[in-house]
């Protein structure tokens, strides 16, 4: 039976494979960005808002999710899984400048020392994520100058996912995965306006994963 807690824990579970937030997911489906806000999914006396059909299927056209995986989502275990997922949890936040000069990183990518500024994520992250500030367009239209990236350095990568990466002289760049190769790798932006780059990895001091987004 469906209820309205799987129904949106669905809709954030589809928002977070495709490392969004749910106002990012509702910007990408042609929606008002506080469609999916948790604010708007109670009325003022407090009864229950349902997303309606329209907007699920704006949802799964902006995910490229099919109806049997949001229906898998809707499945008790998937979605009260993913809900419950969700306890908030401070990670450092790091701006792009500080990411490309010396000495804020280890070589797997994680940042070292103290007095880094903190960002509360309002789902789960794993140990050892960390935030970082979209700087430029070369990430538009998805991420917009200013926008918070959730980054996990120890999570495994594959052609499609959204990366951070840090080359060795020290730029740092959010661009997408299309292809690893013993040799190098093929990072593409999804601004046309920004072209592809293909860098040999003795030129890169670490690649991260992102697995959220704050928009």
């Amino acid at each position: 039976m469906l209820s309205h807690e799987r129904v949106w824990a669905a809709i954030d579970a589809l928002a977070e494979r495709s490392s969004l937030s749910a106002s990012g997911l509702a910007r990408r489906a042609g929606l008002d960005s506080t469609a999916f806000n948790k604010s708007k999914r109670r009325s003022s006396d407090g009864r229950p808002r349902w997303p309606s059909t329209e907007s699920l299927a704006k949802v799964m056209e902006a995910t490229g999710a099919s109806l049997a995986e949001l229906l898998a989502l809707l499945d008790d275990k998937a979605a009260s899984a993913r809900s419950g997922s969700r306890a908030g949890r401070a990670v450092p936040l790091v701006g792009f400048a500080q990411a490309g000069a010396g000495g804020f990183f280890d070589d797997a990518g994680f940042p070292v020392g103290q007095g880094w500024d903190l960002i509360e994520l309002p789902a789960q992250s794993a140990e050892g994520a960390y935030a970082l500030k979209v700087q430029g367009d070369s990430m538009l239209p998805l991420y917009r100058n200013g926008d918070v990236l959730i980054v996990e350095p120890g999570a495994a990568v594959r052609k499609g996912d959204r990366v951070v990466v840090k080359t060795g002289g020290g730029e740092v760049m959010a661009k997408v995965l299309e292809r690893h190769s013993a040799g190098s790798v093929l990072l593409v932006s999804l601004n046309p306006a920004h072209p592809a780059r293909d860098i040999p990895l003795s030129e890169i001091e670490w690649m991260a994963r992102i697995v959220w987004a704050s928009q």
